[in-house]
């Protein structure tokens, strides 16, 4: 019953997404396509469970080659203790660090994600994007940011310092599904949904690029076919605006 539940509440997100934030994607889609075109490469954030989506992003089958992603340090899963990821994202001026040791330079975009917004290390990167001229595309749950209190000094979330918001349609509190005799809710939605979300603009951005008369630069898996060949000649072509190829970064990595 509460696994038909979930599966309840996951696709009544993916229709709420449908229904409500198409527009957003597109317009998303659109400011990638004209940053791809104008030369720019794309880079991606999120902390802790949020890092899902710049890593679905990042070196996929069938995804863009240009997305670079900005790592977390000290937010992510592999951190122990683990609750120090946490404390971590709440650390001011941490996230403006993070963007200012990253190749994200003006004429860039972002794609940075929370699900609540209210940490300061995503307020305070995006905020540091917007003032160096990236275009910067949040993810969020607008109902969860909009009814936490931000831990920013300044009092704003991230969603203040986007150029466009989606909202990922995640409930308060992100988990969805109630199950009787437990206070909490289980059946977090946030990556689901942002996963989702990434990879719908991705595809618009593709189809984008077709109509405009441009080779989108997707990965292809390397374990297809001509998939390391085709792979290797985008790789080169698009070298200086891919920037997770550097020598550390962990080789024999395979787009999967």
């Amino acid at each position: 019953m509460s696994a038909q539940a979930y599966f309840d509440a996951a696709a009544a997100g993916l229709e709420k997404l449908r229904a409500e934030q198409l527009p957003q994607i597109e317009a998303a889609a659109e400011l990638l396509t004209d940053t791809i075109a104008a030369g720019h490469t794309i880079f991606a954030f999120g902390a802790t469970h949020s890092f899902i989506l710049p890593m679905e992003l990042c070196y996929r089958t069938g995804g863009l080659i240009l997305v670079n992603t900005i790592y977390p340090h000290g937010m992510d899963l592999q951190v122990r203790p683990m609750p120090m990821t946490s404390q971590i994202e709440r650390v001011p001026g941490y996230g403006r660090l993070l963007l200012e040791n990253s190749p994200a330079a003006e004429g860039d975009a972002l794609i940075i994600a929370s699900t609540s917004g209210r940490n300061a290390v995503v307020i305070d990167m995006a905020a540091a994007a917007q003032e160096a001229g990236l275009a910067v595309i949040g993810i969020t749950s607008v109902e969860y940011s909009m009814n936490v209190p931000s831990r920013h000094p300044s009092g704003k979330r991230m969603l203040d310092f986007c150029e466009i918001v989606i909202d990922n349609c995640a409930p308060l509190g992100d988990a969805a599904v109630e199950v009787e005799g437990v206070a909490q809710k289980t059946g977090p939605l946030s990556t689901v949904l942002g996963v989702t979300v990434v990879n719908a603009i991705a595809c618009e951005t593709v189809a984008n690029l077709v109509a405009r008369g441009i080779e989108p630069p997707i990965y292809i898996s390397e374990n297809m076919p001509g998939g390391d060949e085709h792979n290797a000649r985008l790789l080169a072509e698009n070298a200086e605006r891919i920037h997770y190829m550097s020598a550390h970064t962990r080789e024999g990595l395979i787009a999967r």
